[in-house]
């Protein structure tokens, strides 16, 4: 499957679950999906909070 098949899926399926369910649950759908894919990474490895963390919690001085 393309990336271009991918998106129009995506998309129908969005489309339908917007009509069946409304906004506001398809966008709550949409956050927590982000969310979880983020948090997926990360555990995968492929996202390094260490660099994060370091970076923003360095005290000003």
């Amino acid at each position: 499957m393309t990336n271009t098949q991918l998106g129009v899926f995506l998309g129908f399926i969005l489309g339908v679950a917007w009509v069946a369910f409304g906004f506001q649950s398809v966008l709550l759908g949409v956050i927590l999906g982000a969310v979880g894919y983020f948090v997926g990474r990360v555990l995968d490895g492929q996202v390094d909070l260490q660099s994060y963390i370091q970076r923003y919690s360095r005290s000003p001085r």
